[in-house]
């Protein structure tokens, strides 16, 4: 049996997408990760075709069960840095497990309290969205804003922020590979990561799509 709800809606495009994980499989080979770590990295290798995500990803060992556990809690809700994730994610699979998405970059008193404070806006977001209770047992998405993954490590760090799961994956060449680095260094909360300078919002919302796909298949396997 295969996922229903997580896979693609017609049989053709089905048809399309397991033939290019077939691809993926055969030109990859034998590679270092876990049955339960490479279905996340092939759907990222799939989402931009780029093989060198073999190798780039990395995990935190307790990732993959703290992500999966949440989304089955079910309720969860995903906190991104930029509204491209949110837009990225399939809304039918989010309500499958009654996830919400949440970003704020653009909030008005967002953009006003980054220029008080001469910070970013994807800083005073994180800083919103925990103020509003949502980062503690969420799932953090950050495909874009490095500024945004120093400050959620920042809030972990020195204000007792508990996230289910961090996909830290910020793409650039401005202090996105040093914040990845930083999240790298965190042993107390999960955490999915790209080493280096690549990464982007279609990584994390490839990240995310694999675990709901594992996660509607653990339900499939229970019942």
């Amino acid at each position: 049996m295969t996922n229903t709800v997580t896979e693609q809606l017609t049989a053709a495009g089905r048809a399309i997408e397991h033939d290019s994980f077939a691809v993926i499989e055969a030109e990859v080979g034998p590679h270092a990760y876990s049955a339960e770590q490479w279905p996340l990295v092939r759907r990222m290798i799939h989402a931009n075709a780029d093989f060198e995500f073999n190798g780039l990803t990395a995990f935190h060992p307790q990732a993959m069960q703290a992500g999966l556990a949440r989304i089955l809690a079910g309720g969860t809700p995903v906190v991104a840095d930029v509204e491209m994730i949110c837009v990225g994610l399939s809304k039918p699979r989010l309500a499958h497990f009654g996830i919400t998405t949440h970003q704020f970059i653009s909030d008005p008193d967002v953009i006003d309290a980054a220029r008080c404070d001469n910070t970013t806006r994807a800083v005073q977001a994180m800083r919103k969205a925990h103020r509003l209770g949502l980062l503690d047992g969420a799932i953090v998405g950050i495909g874009n804003a490095p500024t945004a993954l120093i400050e959620v490590v920042r809030l972990i760090q020195h204000e007792g922020l508990r996230p289910a799961l961090v996909v830290g994956m910020p793409v650039g060449f401005v202090s996105a590979a040093e914040s990845k680095d930083l999240l790298m260094t965190l042993t107390d909360v999960p955490w999915v990561a790209i080493r280096g300078r690549k990464g982007g919002s279609t990584l994390v919302v490839a990240a995310i799509h694999a675990l709901l796909g594992l996660a509607e298949a653990h339900q499939r396997n229970a019942a």
